[in-house]
Order: C-alpha cells, then sequence, then structure tokens
C-alpha cells in the first residue's frame, strides 16, 4: 500500500488560519468587553423606551462589529434566526474566525435549542470557541459540528466543555478525522455525562484501539440510548472488546457498527452480547465482513434475545448458510421480539425460502428483506 504524502502548502495555510483566529480573538476579547457595557446601556434605554425591534436592532449591529474585529462576513441567516428554536448554518463557510464571532452571541441565547454548523471549515480554534459557548450556555440540547475537521484537539475541547454542563443531549461528530488519540476523550465524555442520549461518530477513522477504549466507556455509560459508528476502523480484538462493552450497557437502544470490520470474531463478541442484554432494540451490522460461521454464531445470540426488534446484516458475505442459520435461531426462539431481519445483497437459495415461508407462518409480523438473486 502506498503511501499519502501531505501537502505542506495545505498545512501550512491550514496553520496560519488557526493562528490568525487565535490572533484575533485576542483582539475580539476586547472588542467584546468593551461593547459589553456599552450593550448594557442600550439595554436599559430600551427597556425604558419598551421597545423590543431596537433591541434585537443593538444585537444585530453588536454581532456585526464583532464580525469586523475578526475580518470576517457577518451571516445574515444568523441575524435571522438567533431568536428560533434551531439555528441552521450548513455549508456557509464560516471558519474558525466566523465561529469565535458567532460564538459571544450564543453564549447567552435563551432561545436556541438546536445548532447545526455541519460543513463549516471550523477546525480546532471553531471547536474551541464553541466549547466554550457549551460550557455556558444550558439551553442548547442538540449539536451538529459533522464535517468540520476539527481532530483530536477539537474533540478534546468539545468533550471538556461537555462534561461541564451537561445540558447537551444529541452531539453529531461525523466525518471529523477522529482517531485513537480522539477516542480518549470520547471515552471519559461517555463515563460522566449521563444527559446525552444521541451520539454520532460515523465516517471517521476510529480503529482497533479506539475501540478498545471506547467498549470499556460503553459498558459504563448510563445515560446513551442511540450511538452510530458506521463508516469506521473496528475490526480485530477492538471490535471485540467494543460489542463486550455492549454486553454490559443496559441504556443504549440503537447502535449502528455497519461498514467497520467486525468479522466472525466480532459477531461472535456480539452475540455473548445479545445473550445478556435486555434493552438493545436496533442493530446494524451491513457489510462487516461476517462469514457463514459468523452467522451462526450471531444466531447463537437470537436465540435467546428478547428485546431487538430491527436485525440489519445485509452485504455480508454469510451466504445461504448464513442467512438459514439467522432464520432458523429466530424461529427458535418463542420470546423473540425480532420484527425486522434485513438480508438484502446476499443470495439465497430454496431451502432459505422454505423456511422463511414457515416462519412467516408462525411469526406474521416479521419482515424479511433478502437478496433477489437466487442460487441452488
Amino acid at each position: 500500500m502506498g503511501v499519502t504524502m501531505e501537502d505542506p502548502c495545505e498545512n501550512s495555510a491550514e496553520n496560519e488560519q488557526e493562528e490568525e483566529a487565535k490572533a484575533a480573538s485576542e483582539h475580539f476579547a476586547e472588542v467584546a468587553e468593551a461593547e459589553k457595557g456599552s450593550d448594557a446601556d442600550s439595554d436599559s434605554d430600551l427597556e425604558t423606551e419598551g421597545t423590543d425591534g431596537l433591541r434585537e436592532g443593538v444585537k444585530d449591529t453588536l454581532y456585526q462589529r464583532f464580525c469586523q474585529a475578526l475580518n470576517v462576513v457577518p451571516v445574515s441567516c444568523f441575524l435571522c434566526q438567533q431568536n428560533a428554536s434551531e439555528l441552521n448554518l450548513q455549508h456557509r463557510g464560516l471558519g474558525p474566525q466566523g465561529a469565535q464571532a458567532l460564538a459571544v452571541m450564543l453564549t447567552s441565547n435563551p432561545y436556541i435549542k438546536r445548532l447545526d454548523l455541519r460543513d463549516n471549515g471550523l477546525l480546532r480554534a471553531g471547536a474551541e470557541a464553541l466549547a466554550d459557548v457549551l460550557s455556558k450556555n444550558s439551553s442548547i440540547s442538540d449539536v451538529d459540528l459533522s464535517e468540520n475537521q476539527l481532530g483530536a484537539a477539537g474533540a478534546q475541547a468539545l468533550c471538556a466543555a461537555l462534561t461541564v454542563n451537561q445540558a447537551v443531549q444529541k452531539m453529531q461528530l461525523a466525518g471529523n478525522s477522529l482517531e485513537e488519540q480522539a477516542a480518549k476523550y470520547l471515552a471519559d465524555l461517555l463515563q460522566v455525562h449521563t444527559g446525552l442520549k444521541s451520539l454520532d461518530l460515523s465516517y471517521n477513522q476510529l480503529n482497533d484501539q479506539a475501540g478498545e477504549t471506547l467498549g470499556p466507556a460503553l459498558a459504563e455509560n448510563t445515560g446513551l440510548t442511540e450511538l452510530n459508528m458506521s463508516w469506521n476502523h473496528l475490526r480485530g480484538p477492538g471490535a471485540v472488546v467494543f460489542a463486550r462493552g455492549l454486553e454490559a450497557n443496559i441504556f443504549l437502544k440503537v447502535l449502528d457498527i455497519s461498514y467497520n470490520g467486525f468479522g466472525d470474531l466480532g459477531a461472535l463478541a456480539v452475540a455473548e452480547a445479545l445473550k445478556a442484554n435486555n434493552v438493545l432494540e436496533e442493530l446494524n451490522m451491513s457489510n462487516n465482513r461476517i462469514s457463514a460461521a459468523g452467522a451462526l454464531s450471531l444466531g447463537l445470540g437470537l436465540r435467546v434475545n428478547r428485546t431487538l426488534r430491527i436485525l440489519v446484516v445485509s452485504r455480508n458475505p454469510m451466504q445461504s448458510e448464513g442467512c438459514f442459520g439467522l432464520l432458523k435461531s429466530v424461529r427458535d426462539n418463542p420470546a423473540s421480539a425480532l420484527e425486522l431481519l434485513d438480508l438484502s445483497a446476499i443470495e439465497v437459495n430454496r431451502a432459505f425460502d422454505d423456511l422463511a415461508s414457515s416462519v412467516k407462518a408462525i411469526l406474521p409480523g416479521l419482515c424479511i428483506k433478502k437478496g433477489a438473486q437466487r442460487v441452488g
């Protein structure tokens, strides 16, 4: 496998952008302090006049001055949405400085509940500015910072903030180049933040070492109900340790580990988890290199589990034999709660079709999705 060389010019530009943001933030703090007094005076006058519209005008002007101090263009959408329950600024090219200008206005905003800043090139400096907001603002409960190149340093700042202020219940950090180092901060967060209900870590580079770090944290977590780990690099021993964390968890209801590399050993570990876990309701394990042997192992868990409603194992090389084994385990479990067994894109034979027909007679509410192609 070839080694991809980093472009020194690209790295230099990114570092320069963050350095400019850092320098600007120092000047920004001075501007904010100076404006604080004048803004308070204006608010006092406006209360006397009883004119809410003028009050909002002062806030708009303040935000525009902050943008000017940081040499960024004000986002007009923010001026329109700052009193709404959701602030959606996807794909606006805010950058680190734009995030800093926005951050000061968000710190004491009591209206916004959902903050969506997906794909804005925030980098570490932008993450740190928003982390300051999340450490103080108890109104924001739903945050999407996906696709912002936050890296481990950005994740560290955000996790530290959520540890201080546990108002955030849903956090999306997909596509942020999070690797093994970031997993340490995420694990610490999972162990202390009991209010976090939904976490999206999909499309990152969390590998087998990250799995070994996150597994024990998942076992100790006492709040998370939905976790998306799809499109990462969980495999080998790390996948096994991660699955063992699921075995001890008693809160998680929805888990997506699709497009990883759990393989047959990972499938066996998940099966053991399903034997003990009596809470999980939805599990997506599609495209995880699970063969027929792994599917038969997974069936051992399905034979006794009483809570799983949805199981997706599509796009795995388990062939008809593996599909047959899974379905037979469901049939042999009189307490099965399964409503959907997704075997899409896997070839099945006539024996499987015959079994599916008999199972449907026993469990008429079960939906079985199977590959269109037939073999044998």
